[in-house]
């Protein structure tokens, strides 16, 4: 099988499952296994791919060409590669732990739940392999259209809320702002193809501050980033169940937001243009304030999953402040930071979920004293959130050392110290919860100062969740330390990506 071909099968491979799915409806098993079975499809489609552009190969094709000359059309380079892989790997890590989840908590519509998310991944596909902003928009805004049902998924008022604000803000921003900056370029560049060193430069030669304007369109304009004040679709999604949480924030979603957004950088202005024109310089501090003022939202939120997604918009805004640093070092910290946020967040969104599942709990300060009765769960996510807050030896540690080096290249001390700030405030909102969990006492149930760290886990008093929302995050968990051992192979991989 060529490369090529690869490419056109990984966008319609999902939907070949999705029509598999409602045809097993009324059987469960072999409905799931369908999802699973269409997912290990994917991982070898997309590894095939992803092996090729290693080799130096730019494999892709041109599905049409409609108005203007405008073509739908793919192509796989590094970074691109990369995001479908990781998709595709944590589609069917999710698809797991979904099985165990959905069932446990006996959850309807479950054949509408997993045909939404195979149209989502199939979306997806085409937004990590487009050859330009036109296929781009195309199937970002198609995944923002076939994860709205799972958002809206338990039918009740706040999820129809929740729904409304996430297709309002994600669909009126991109149509206002995402579509004109697209059309602007192509008006201007005469192509929205991806280039390497970008194709700006030329066409906005001292032109004055319509760089940082066009920036700015892209930028808000792609609100699946959560770049402040676009972000408020995020919280407000997760009155979704756990998995599609998981998904939005580690799988497809917020990854195609900044994935966009890293792109754009690259591929459309290209790095030393931005550099040059000082495009960037307004959004720096703009990811930068995003970043802490989260960071700082998150601590006093005592929904768990409130506390993740809070998080999350500081941790996306990561990738955002890579982009525009105008750095190479940036630029690859940014990158760095899509796949180790995936691993860790997703991790803690799934701990959340078995969480629910085995102790009905959903908010912080009930997780005192749990791990007694979790400790598999906790330690998972005391793993997860490792990663998040930078620490060794997760994978999360590399990518804010690139952005730190990213920074003095670009003269943004300021940058290092928010940087180090976030990942203290990290520390408090999210390492604080397994401590919780391990050494303070129940609330209610006598606590007492001293804790009961020094009391052993009574192994059969356990009450996990069921397997599969252990095994799910255990797997991720391993992603988030792989990342830390196999950093330099993914570095020189994407390397090829800041060429000009």
């Amino acid at each position: 099988m060529t490369p090529g071909l690869a490419i056109i099968l990984a966008l319609a491979v999902p939907l070949v499952g999705m029509a598999a799915i409602l045809i097993l409806d009324r059987a469960p098993n072999f409905r799931e296994a369908a999802t699973l079975a269409t997912g290990a499809i994917l991982i070898a489609l997309t590894t095939l791919v992803f092996l090729s552009v290693g080799e130096g190969a730019r494999p892709g094709f041109v599905l049409t060409t409609v108005v203007g000359g405008l073509p739908i059309a793919f192509q796989a380079e590094p970074l691109g590669a990369m995001f479908a892989l990781l998709a595709s790997v944590l589609w069917v890590v999710n698809s797991l732990y979904s099985i165990g989840y959905m069932r446990a908590g006996d959850e309807k519509h479950q054949t509408r739940f997993y045909m939404c998310f195979a149209i989502a991944i199939a979306s997806a596909m085409g937004v990590a392999y487009a050859a330009n902003l036109f296929t781009l928009f195309f199937f970002y805004e198609a995944l923002t259209l076939s994860t709205w049902p799972l958002v809206t998924h338990k039918g009740d008022d706040k999820a129809r809320h929740g729904g409304r604000v996430y297709l309002g803000v994600l669909m009126g921003t991109s149509m206002a702002l995402l579509l004109p900056a697209i059309v602007w370029v192509y008006s201007i560049a005469g192509t929205t193809d991806f280039t390497p060193g970008g194709v700006l430069a030329a066409p906005l030669q001292d032109s004055g501050p319509l760089p940082a304007i066009l920036m700015g369109l892209f930028l808000f304009g792609t609100a699946k980033a959560a770049l402040m004040p676009v972000h408020s679709w995020l919280p407000n999604a997760m009155v979704a169940p756990t998995p599609v949480s998981a998904f939005l924030h580690a799988v497809a979603v917020v990854k195609a937001g900044v994935f966009a957004v890293l792109k754009i950088a690259v591929y459309i202005f290209g790095i030393d243009f931005l550099s040059a024109s000082g495009a960037a310089t307004p959004f720096l501090w703009i990811a930068a304030i995003s970043i802490l003022l989260a960071s700082a939202i998150a601590m006093h939120q005592d929904n768990l999953k409130a506390r993740l997604a809070w998080s999350t918009i500081s941790q996306l805004s990561y990738v955002t402040l890579g982009a525009m640093l105008a750095t190479s070092m940036g630029a690859m910290g940014g990158a760095l930071q899509i796949a180790a946020h995936a691993a860790g967040k997703m991790t803690l969104f799934m701990c959340a979920g078995a969480i629910y599942v085995a102790a009905h709990k959903t908010l912080v300060s009930e997780m005192r004293g749990l791990g007694a009765k979790m400790p598999i769960t906790f330690i998972l996510f005391f793993i997860g959130a490792m990663s998040i807050v930078g620490l060794p030896p997760a994978g999360g540690s590399w990518p804010k050392f690139l952005l730190m080096l990213g920074a003095a290249d670009a003269g943004a001390l300021f940058a290092i110290g928010v940087l180090i700030l976030s990942s203290l405030l990290n520390v408090v909102y999210l390492l604080a919860i397994p401590v919780m969990a391990f050494y303070l006492e129940p609330a209610g149930a006598g606590a007492r100062s001293q804790g009961s760290g020094g009391k052993p886990i009574d192994w059969r008093a356990m009450k996990e969740a069921p397997l599969l929302c252990l095994l799910a995050p255990a797997l991720t968990a391993a992603l988030a330390l792989l990342l830390f051992l196999f950093a330099d192979p993914l570095y020189r991989y994407l390397l090829p990506m800041l060429e000009t």
